[in-house]
């Protein structure tokens, strides 16, 4: 019987955005057989969503799971609820706390169903976009916070217990927004199809102004391309 385990199968977080879209596409050449994971988790808005499936399809993601999880009744957000998202704000100042786009506990919720997919599966790579050098100040984007998790992923499971390791990727985590789309146009990444904005107009039209679109012309000007929206 074939080991199920040298398939090489991989969990993938796949938000639609930029950074996620660049480490499926390196998942993919690292000979991972991806299953992409996108949540809808009561966000403001659905482009993103739309944007993940795109992208899952174009960069051959194994299949695309949509997992409802509305933590908008927690509130807390500006990605969740009616408060603004901060607009036209300086990198300096993006770079000084955490902002109201901080969603509780979201990375928390996100990999902790990740680790129950990929244990179904018989997985044991999880794959995700985080960042600790271009981002907006949240906790559980840092390495410690990674390292802390695959900690637990190893603790609460029966796979663990039994021996087989989980790992939880994060190839982004020290790179610039310029690297990560140096690497995603090397690996392929039509960053058309991806969508970054927190507050998009109706028809999915970036603002241009928020913390993310912010980043997202940051990292294209600094990687000397032109951008991609």
């Amino acid at each position: 019987m074939k080991n199920t385990l040298s398939l090489k199968k991989a969990v993938v977080l796949l938000s639609g955005g930029l950074d996620s879209a660049t480490v499926l596409a390196y998942a993919v050449s690292k000979g991972y057989v991806c299953h992409a994971l996108s949540f809808d988790y009561g966000q403001r808005h659905k482009s993103e969503l739309k944007a993940a499936r795109k992208v899952a399809k174009a960069l051959g993601a194994t299949e695309h799971v949509v997992v409802k999880v509305d933590l908008k009744k927690f509130g807390g957000s500006a990605l969740t609820s009616d408060t603004p998202v901060p607009k036209s704000r300086s990198n300096k100042a993006i770079g000084v706390g955490i902002p109201v786009t901080y969603v509780p506990a979201r990375n928390t919720v996100f990999l902790s169903l990740a680790l129950a997919f990929a244990e179904s599966i018989v997985a044991r790579d999880i794959f995700i976009g985080v960042n600790a050098l271009d981002y907006s100040g949240y906790p559980d984007c840092r390495p410690e916070y990674i390292r802390a998790f695959q900690k637990v992923a190893n603790l609460a499971t029966k796979a663990g217990v039994e021996g087989t390791r989980f790992r939880i990727h994060t190839p982004l985590i020290k790179m610039t927004k310029a690297d990560i789309i140096r690497l995603g146009t090397k690996l392929g990444v039509d960053y058309s199809i991806t969508h970054s904005c927190y507050d998009p107009a109706p028809d999915g039209t970036p603002c241009g102004m928020c913390d993310s679109c912010i980043l997202r012309k940051k990292g294209f000007r600094e990687a000397g391309i032109s951008e991609i929206r």
